[in-house]
């Protein structure tokens, strides 16, 4: 007879406080003996979690000091060869130390170069009493460029590849899986929500829908189906022809806008317009966007996504119409002239939302993010 494991029992849920960040999110992460508070752009767009390290060849300015991996004593820098080294494709072994050199890149053109090394995480939980987590493979960054603010650490991937946070940590947690809830854009940088990791962090109950990932060749990203979005009670298709590509969205905490395909957005936009019984603003900087006075929050239609498995996706009005300059409010969302497309955050905000990488779904929850 089999006695069958009994899972992990955890009677907590790891959680990191989550803030708005001018368009992105920066998550608080506590590295290194003693713990040193990180606040590093929360992006499931990506996979690499890293900060910027001294001695630092090229950083960009940052408010806070620089994590300095001398003043822990848990530091470790990952060998070169070793299987921790192959987590990431663009690494490369530097003699004679034998360390393992990274680089890894942005579509923004933001850049980090340095070591990729070993640390201790600690996490706060529901419990009260802080989870430590050793050993997590991250990024040392001796040499970062992009377009990053002084707020903004290093970038914490929680995609779905190998050496994300969530692959990293999901094990000791109870499940490859985590939620998060982003308060709207413009809510006051001191009011933060939070991102739950494994154990305790699904999304169920009442106005919960739910929707397939879809694995595609890309491992870092999270694409799910989206068949149409409604302008009020109007439902326009993804596709002129009605036929869908299954993964055709991908959802980044590191986009804000959401980007469709450009004949997808024309038709968007033309009904959005058609909807709203306001003048449109012509401001020339803002060109070439659908722009209205602070009316367009409260006159505006209420879009609705339209996920595959009937998961439909209200989005709040605060998050369709953005204050883009004092006053003027403009569509959010943008064409691209890829097949595929980005949900954004600004369409994220306040709904709970549970990436499960071991059931291979997306849950969404309609939730106040600045009560959580």
């Amino acid at each position: 007879m089999n006695i069958p494991t009994l899972p992990s029992f955890h009677l907590d849920t790891a959680q990191s406080e989550i803030f708005p960040d001018n368009g992105e999110y920066v998550l608080k992460v506590s590295i290194g003996t003693p713990p040193y508070d990180i606040y590093a752009i929360a992006d499931t767009g990506s996979d690499l979690f890293w900060t910027q390290c001294l001695p630092c060849d090229h950083c960009y300015p940052q408010k806070n000091p620089k994590y300095d991996p001398k003043s822990s004593s848990t530091y470790g820098e990952v060998a070169c060869p070793s299987q921790q080294c192959q987590l990431l494709d663009t690494t490369s072994c530097a003699a004679p130390s034998n360390t393992c050199n990274y680089t890894y890149g942005y579509a923004s053109t933001s850049l980090t170069k340095g070591f990729l090394s070993t640390e201790t995480l600690t996490f706060a939980s529901t419990e009260g009493s802080p989870v430590t987590l050793p050993n997590v493979v991250f990024g040392c960054g001796h040499n970062n460029t992009g377009t990053f603010n002084e707020n903004e650490m290093g970038i914490v991937g929680i995609g779905k590849g190998p050496i994300s946070l969530i692959s990293q940590i999901g094990t000791s947690f109870g499940g490859r899986r985590f939620s998060q809830c982003l308060v709207p854009f413009h809510t006051p940088p001191t009011i933060s929500s939070k991102m739950s990791f494994g154990s305790g962090s699904e999304v169920s109950g009442p106005g919960t829908v739910t929707t397939s990932l879809v694995a595609l060749q890309d491992p870092t990203y999270y694409f799910v189906t989206l068949n149409g979005i409604s302008v009020g009670s109007t439902y326009l298709p993804f596709s002129s022809s009605g036929a869908v590509t299954k993964g055709n969205m991908f959802l980044d905490s590191g986009t804000p806008p959401t980007i469709v395909p450009r004949d997808f957005y024309n038709r968007l936009e033309a009904e959005v317009k058609r909807a709203v019984e306001l003048t449109p603003i012509d401001d020339p900087q803002l060109r070439p966007q659908l722009c209205y006075g602070r009316d367009v929050q409260a006159k505006g239609p209420v879009l609705t996504a339209h996920f595959d498995g009937k998961a439909e996706v209200e989005l709040k009005q605060t998050s369709t119409f953005i204050e883009a300059k004092d006053g003027i409010f403009c569509f959010a969302m943008t064409s691209t002239d890829s097949p595929g497309g980005i949900f954004g955050n600004f369409a994220q905000t306040d709904h709970l939302i549970g990436f499960d990488l071991d059931k291979n779904t997306v849950s969404f929850k309609p939730t106040d993010c600045t009560k959580l």
